[in-house]
């Protein structure tokens, strides 16, 4: 799991990965959080999940959408960070997209990538 989203993530431009509050984070220009992952769960929950940021209203459409695989993060969720499991079959293209879609919402215009 860890492999997959450095992979993703690392691909895109001007992009580092450190721990954040124990957990794998990556930046843009090693500043600007877009996502992170927390493989053994976080706090009362035990399930992997990612943490990424997302576009305006995409997280109240996704967790609309599906609710049993999408949620609001605590700590960032109120800023429209996207919550998602990875405990079930993981669609790994679709992963690749929401860190995208993180990346370009946190990146600077002359770093943003075009799909």
């Amino acid at each position: 799991m860890l492999e997959e989203v450095r992979r993703i993530c690392l691909a895109l431009p001007e992009v580092t990965e450190r721990l954040s509050h124990g957990s794998p984070t990556w930046f843009v220009r090693d500043k600007r959080t877009f996502v992170s992952l927390m493989a053994d769960g976080h706090h009362d929950t035990d399930f992997p999940q990612l943490w990424c940021a997302a576009p305006p209203g995409a997280q109240e459409e996704l967790i609309l959408a599906d609710g049993d695989r999408f949620f609001r993060p605590p700590y960032v969720g109120h800023r429209g960070w996207l919550g998602v499991r990875l405990d079930g079959e993981v669609d790994w293209a679709e992963i690749a997209e929401l860190c995208e879609d993180a990346f370009n919402t946190v990146a600077p215009k002359t770093l943003r990538t075009s799909r």
